[in-house]
């Protein structure tokens, strides 16, 4: 028996396109009075234990300064980007809580995946295929480790005399940005647990957290408080903000340069007790709301997997094109409280030191949200130098919600407005709730025709795969 039951049930999908969508301007109420449309799903990839978070990993920008910010990946890694390689613009790189035997690191176990979801055949990922400890392959290279908790990843390969060099980049991921703009690919770890310190970490294409960084300090991991502004600082600076990644990390999105003008990457990191941290690639980690600004998931677990071996996650992605004061926007999914949280940001402090401050915060109440686990754009922005990435709203984009609570993806406007919902077929027109699985993750490919999902079982069943459904 494979996960999902035989494969053979799930069958070879044909997708299907022509399904009405639902009157933009009706509200919810008249929408679930009708039967929700399906739309057929079809496998990518089985036997991924606890698949969380997922993105295509989208094309680089090989923008120099200064009109961009950093050192691009097409200019200093440019095999790695190549057809088949593994930062493929077209792979999607998929979070596992399994090292798929590589050696173990410090903390849970735990991986990211890349995938080539284009074949025609579902792809059963080898439980040990990695056992060697490096970018290995498996199934003619359509499944390539991309980076593991195991110590050939520790941030002390290339970063000897960080104060987090014990640490790998990658440990229980339930986050994913990837910096196309200017930067690398940063996952957000729960590495003890969600009641204990959380890390987070800037990876090159080799998978190995930052080399040449821009703090030696930092190096490519930043983890408890170990990397906090006044650890890393030369000469010591006191924090803007006060705050540390003091649980784990469940959320994580790309906020673009520094507003303190430095062009240094900063990224918001979402925590289990509902606060939000920010991330600068020089000068450290400050707080920027504090716990309980995000509805907490703390010491909770999923209804369906009482014995925690799928943690509960956060979904969040990012509004640049706001007006002033806003300067950024956050919309992150609480769900278990059936809502997403949108987080104003404006500038705070004053330079040389300006940071993410927080604003106001709403929240956007729908009977279409039930367990919203995870969000993606509708349109990510794919070219703005300043901000491009799997978590970056393009302007005026809608954005998708995976449901875990009944496997929908609903389409909603940023004013919380619902545009159609969708029920998940998988295989002869059953729906995945029949197979014990639940949605996890939700990813939109860069050419806005495919939704990528994740999914996750019950234990001794589905263990966790990728599904690809057409647009909506």
């Amino acid at each position: 028996m494979t996960p999902l039951g035989r494969h053979a049930a799930f069958g070879t999908m044909v997708l299907a396109a022509g399904i009405a969508v639902a009157d933009g301007d009706a509200p919810w109420q008249a929408a679930r009075a009708q039967e929700l449309a399906e739309i057929d799903a079809r496998i990518v990839a089985v036997n991924i234990p606890g698949a969380s978070a997922i993105s295509q990993v989208g094309t680089f920008l090989n923008v120099p300064p200064p009109m961009a910010c950093a050192n691009p990946i097409p200019s200093k890694f440019p095999s790695y980007i190549q057809p088949g390689a593994v930062l493929d613009p077209k792979r999607i790189l998929v979070g596992s809580r399994s090292n798929f035997g590589a050696p173990p690191g410090v903390g849970l176990p735990g991986s990211f995946l890349s995938i080539d979801p284009g074949g025609p055949h579902v792809l059963s990922v080898p439980p040990d295929f990695a056992a060697s400890g490096d970018q290995a392959s498996a199934l003619g290279g359509a499944v390539q480790m991309f980076s593991a908790n195991s110590p050939h990843w520790f941030n002390g390969v290339n970063n000897p005399g960080a104060n987090t060099a014990q640490y790998g980049g990658v440990s229980n991921p339930l986050g994913l940005s990837n910096n196309n703009a200017f930067g690398r690919i940063w996952p957000a770890n729960t590495a003890f647990g969600d009641d204990r310190i959380g890390s987070s970490s800037i990876l090159d294409p080799t998978g190995l957290p930052l080399a040449g960084p821009p703090n030696k300090l930092i190096g490519g991991v930043y983890a408890g408080s170990l990397t906090d502004r006044d650890a890393v600082a030369v000469p010591q600076q006191p924090q803007v903000i006060q705050g540390a990644l003091s649980k784990g990390a469940v959320a994580t999105a790309l906020l673009g340069p520094s507003p303190d003008g430095s062009c240094k990457a900063v990224f918001a990191v979402v925590l289990a007790d509902g606060a939000i941290v920010q991330e600068h690639t020089l000068k450290g980690l400050d707080g920027l709301a504090p716990a309980g600004t995000v509805r907490p998931l703390e010491g909770r677990s999923w209804e369906d997997f009482p014995n925690r071996e799928v943690a509960p996650r956060f979904g969040m992605i990012m509004n640049p094109y706001t007006t002033a004061p806003i300067v950024r926007q956050l919309f992150v999914s609480e769900p278990l409280h059936n809502t997403i949280a949108v987080i104003n940001l404006v500038n705070f402090g004053s330079a040389p030191n300006q940071v993410f401050g927080l604003g106001s915060v709403t929240r956007i109440s729908s009977g279409a949200l039930n367990a919203p686990v995870d969000l993606a754009p509708v349109a990510r922005d794919a070219d703005n130098v300043s901000w491009a990435s799997n978590t970056t709203l393009d302007q005026d984009s809608d954005f998708y919600v995976a449901n875990r609570g009944n496997n929908t993806i609903v389409r909603m406007r940023q004013d919380g407005s619902v545009v159609a919902i969708r029920h998940i077929n998988v295989g002869n027109r059953r729906r995945l709730d029949d197979f014990d699985a639940r949605l996890n993750g939700i990813a939109t490919s860069t050419d806005g025709t495919t939704i990528f999902v994740t999914f996750t079982g019950r234990p001794g069943q589905a263990v966790g795969g990728v599904l690809a459904l057409p647009t909506f």
